[in-house]
């Protein structure tokens, strides 16, 4: 299995930020222009946009699994608050994408680990788990710079792994078992070069973000990006919400029904242009005086959040919201400096 290495990583209890790292001149090897100077610790516009192309979709079990690619392009993984770029390597061929999503409610499904794997024809085979990933036009997917030997036939298994999150409602028990689609594709170099690239040359690198795509399934359906609900749709009594290193935090305190017994504290953070749901984080709360770590979890209504179970949890009690990890999914160009130094927030 092959699984790139990751050079310079540190530990979760990383004290440090991007400040400083984020200000020099980086180049790439590859077709993309240089990254942009001076990028700001915050969502920004990359400098380009790419279209993408769609391999095909299959539902296994509860679930649906669409596998669209576009150019292979760098991206930053995650190592506590360490970043580490990953450059367009010699053979790969295109950037392969995979998103899962509950078939009935449309809500994207994190926190399950995708294993791809691509054969050809001639039996040239490769096979890898792939990052979680964050990107302004897809949301949270699972993705990676992929090598095909050439022009040809493909077939593409996606192995999704069963998430042992908390569920709720009609969520509950389902997902927690794996899942297997196999596509077939056809290939060309030549397709792939089709596939529109625009450089943003008088936006790049200002404060914002791309719009998220609206890109049409086989099934005349658009597909989910993993938009996180409206503030004001959140169940329950709203605290309001604060933002910390760029990402936006709603909550709010339910009381009574599918989230259990004892008042329920709902966490749903999101980026600010777009809306978009950010998993795997860390988070812990003080609430009324009392220390609560925050539980990752899925809900029909709400989708991906995170959320706990507090005795005598109201909205008018004083909140303090701790990020103990930023979003360990790796990102795409435009959040590659958003969403790591992140200071406690005060509801």
């Amino acid at each position: 299995m092959r699984r790139r290495t990751l050079l310079g990583a540190v530990g979760v209890g990383f004290a440090g930020s991007l400040a400083g790292c984020t200000d020099l001149f980086e180049t790439t090897a590859s077709r993309e222009p240089p990254v942009v100077e001076n990028r700001p610790s915050a969502s920004y516009i990359p400098t380009h946009q790419e279209g993408m192309e769609m391999v095909g979709m299959a539902n296994a079990g509860d679930l649906t699994v669409g596998v669209m690619y576009s150019w292979p392009h760098r991206f930053w993984t995650v190592q506590g608050r360490q970043t580490e770029r990953v450059d367009v390597g010699r053979n790969d061929a295109i950037h392969l994408m995979v998103s899962v999503w509950d078939a009935e409610s449309g809500v994207t499904i994190p926190s399950s680990g995708v294993t791809v794997e691509t054969t050809d024809g001639d039996g040239n085979r490769e096979e890898e788990v792939v990052y979680e990933m964050l990107s302004q036009r897809m949301g949270f997917h699972y993705g990676d710079n992929w090598p095909l030997p050439g022009d040809g036939s493909y077939t593409v298994r996606v192995d999704v792994g069963g998430t042992n999150i908390r569920r709720f409602g009609e969520f509950e028990g389902k997902f927690g078992e794996p899942a297997s689609v196999e596509l077939e594709f056809e290939y060309s170099e030549r397709e792939r070069n089709d596939i529109p690239y625009t450089i943003l040359e008088d936006r790049q690198g200002n404060p914002g973000a791309l719009e998220a795509m609206e890109m049409e399934m086989p099934n005349g359906a658009t597909m989910p990006v993993g938009r996180a609900p409206a503030p004001d749709a959140l169940p329950g009594e709203s605290f309001g919400t604060q933002t910390s290193g760029d990402a936006v935090f709603a909550a709010s305190a339910v009381s009574g029904g599918r989230f259990g017994d004892r008042p329920y504290l709902l966490v749903s953070p999101r980026t600010p242009q777009n809306g978009l749901v950010i998993p795997s984080m860390g988070l812990s709360a003080t609430v009324g005086g009392t220390d609560v770590a925050l539980e990752a979890a899925l809900d029909p209504e709400v989708g991906f959040h995170y959320g706990a179970n507090v005795e005598g949890l109201s909205a008018d009690d004083d909140l303090e919201l701790v990020v103990d990890t930023p979003p360990q999914s790796a990102r795409h160009e435009g959040f590659e400096t958003a969403f790591l130094d992140m200071p406690p927030m005060t509801f």
